[in-house]
């Protein structure tokens, strides 16, 4: 699972009201190769939640990204390339996600998050 993919989904448990972000829990993180591209980056960058993805990358072992950024660092290469790094090429293989307000685990296996809900959480 991408932290692409991990910046887009929250916990839709029944009554949680603050389901996002989900706290990542790494068993095994793996790299793949993306090729680099720029406009994508460019258009991504106003819909990620910046915050989450800085933390969700330290938690996977990258602490390249710096706690904040704002739209003028995607004229830099270096920043871009850090971006795209965390975002596309780090990927939770094994582990879970847990909703920050109930602490329910959403194992991660194979890359695929399972977010099914239990009967009595819908």
């Amino acid at each position: 699972m991408r932290l692409l993919t991990h910046n887009m989904l929250s916990s839709n448990i029944k009554g949680v009201t603050n389901g996002f972000p989900l706290r990542i829990e790494v068993e095994k993180v793996i790299e793949k190769e993306v090729d680099f591209n720029i406009d994508f980056l460019r258009n991504m960058f106003a819909k990620i939640e910046w915050k989450a993805l800085a933390e969700a990358s330290r938690t996977m072992g990258y602490s390249e990204l710096p706690d904040d950024a704002e739209s003028s660092m995607l004229d830099s290469d270096e920043f871009l390339r850090k971006f795209h790094h965390a975002l596309l090429e780090l990927h939770l293989e094994e582990g879970a996600l847990v909703c920050p307000e109930t602490g329910r685990k959403f194992p991660v296996n194979k890359g695929i998050p399972n977010m099914l809900l239990h009967e009595d959480e819908v």
